[in-house]
């Protein structure tokens, strides 16, 4: 059975539609990617993206926020939303035959909310309350502070939430002025997967979006990684420790390398640091690594938490073992990884939410929707010799560290980079 490809269309205004039709699905789930994160935000901006997703929920001048809810949940469907630093999403679920309903609503949300005085109030002390709870939670927190001591002073390096005297301080008018400068059609994606009509879905969106007018693409500060440190002392049962190191953004031809090295460093139970500072010393209850690309930037980012007695052993092994993979990764950790990302990016694929998100990135990535022939041709590629030359490189690149609870004995982000070349 031939499997369906996705399907691109451009309106006139720049505004894309991605459709990728899922054979023998009953359900679809279809959205909006708007190309309006954090890293989007002036200064004084820095968590109004985040706002603005909260505030598409509470009404618009067709329906109020209960009706938003209802609409949706009268059918089975569910809704929702999210900001990451280069996006904002909205995004529904529902069976096949309401799929229109739901780009109904959508588009309602997305391109006529009221921005009414009271909901501002009432959903900028959620938000709060929200910044509140992350503030208690270190193993969240750990990685707003990490992500601006890798990136200082730049929109990149900010909070998603923003800081509480800005999100105190936003009014109708701030809310206006983004959506204004960020919302327009070519910055728009709409995405849907599962079971979809492409045709009929084009010609809804050239109803509810084609009188956009094309505006030019806002252009944001590059990221630059300026690697330092970051440490809270406070009171609590373990240390919370986080290191960044510069890695390839999403269009570099090293990000497939990227993703092997993290996966095979602490991508499971299997992996190295795992391995070696779990299983053979028992210095923390859990150790990761991972690797985030972004458009101009990336990371590959580790964390642990352990007691302050055991800090220092932490630290060290972790950099040790980062160096010793340089020289000895082995063909056998090379493969289990390219497994397990091959495994997990396949698994994602049979769920329709998955899907759409995926198209709706692609898009704004390439402009186009690569196979998964194409993804899975690059990560075969990455040799063992390959990982190894760039866990060298990672050893002398930038690097970011945050610390959070009873650090006083942690070693400092100098020592760290010192070890790492010695």
């Amino acid at each position: 059975m031939t499997v369906p490809l996705p399907r691109l269309t451009t309106l006139p205004n720049g505004f894309r539609i991605v459709t990728e039709l899922m054979p023998g699905l009953q359900s679809a789930s279809a959205g909006i990617w708007v190309m309006a994160g954090g890293r989007h935000e002036r200064s004084e901006q820095n968590g109004i993206a985040h706002f603005l997703e909260h505030m598409a929920f509470k009404g618009t001048k067709r329906r109020s926020a209960l009706q938003i809810a209802e609409e949706i949940e009268d059918v089975g469907g569910y809704i929702n939303a999210y900001t990451s630093r280069e996006m904002t999403a909205y995004y529904a679920r529902v069976l096949q035959g309401d799929v229109a309903l739901a780009l109904d609503v959508i588009g309602d949300i997305v391109l006529n909310p009221v921005f009414n005085k009271d909901d501002i109030e009432t959903e900028r002390h959620v938000i709060l309350q929200e910044i509140g709870q992350a503030l208690d939670t270190p193993d969240d927190i750990i990685f707003d502070w990490l992500q601006e001591a890798a990136y200082p002073d730049q929109s990149f390096g900010r909070t998603i939430l923003g800081p509480s005297e800005k999100v105190s301080a936003f009014k109708s008018n701030d809310l206006k002025a983004f959506v204004a400068e960020n919302y327009g059609p070519e910055q728009m994606i709409l995405a849907a997967a599962g079971g979809v009509d492409h045709d009929a879905i084009v010609a809804q969106a050239e109803a509810i979006f084609g009188g956009l007018k094309a505006q030019p693409q806002k252009m944001f500060q590059s990221a630059l990684f300026s690697g330092t440190e970051r440490r809270e002392i406070k009171d609590l049962e373990q240390v919370h420790f986080a290191m960044a190191f510069d890695a390839p953004g999403y269009r570099h031809a090293d990000v497939y390398t990227a993703q092997l090295y993290s996966m095979a460093m602490g991508g499971g139970m299997s992996s190295r640091l795992f391995q070696k500072i779990r299983e053979e010393r028992g210095l923390c209850y859990s150790i990761f690594a991972q690797s985030g690309a972004y458009e101009d930037a990336g990371q590959i980012t580790i964390y642990a938490g352990t007691s302050s007695d055991e800090i220092s052993d932490l630290m060290t092994l972790t950099v040790d073992e980062l160096k010793r993979a340089a020289d000895d990764m082995s063909e056998a950790e090379v493969a289990r990884a390219r497994a397990q990302i091959k495994a997990g990016m396949l698994m994602g694929l049979e769920s329709p939410s998955s899907r759409a998100e995926r198209i709706a990135r692609l898009v704004a990535i390439y402009g186009r929707v690569p196979g998964i022939d194409e993804a899975v041709a690059k990560i075969d590629a990455v040799t063992t010799a390959d990982v190894r030359r760039y866990g060298r490189e990672l050893c002398g690149a930038g690097a970011a560290l945050a610390l959070y609870g009873p650090v006083e004995t942690a070693p400092t982000l100098e020592a760290m980079r010192q070890r790492l070349v010695a």
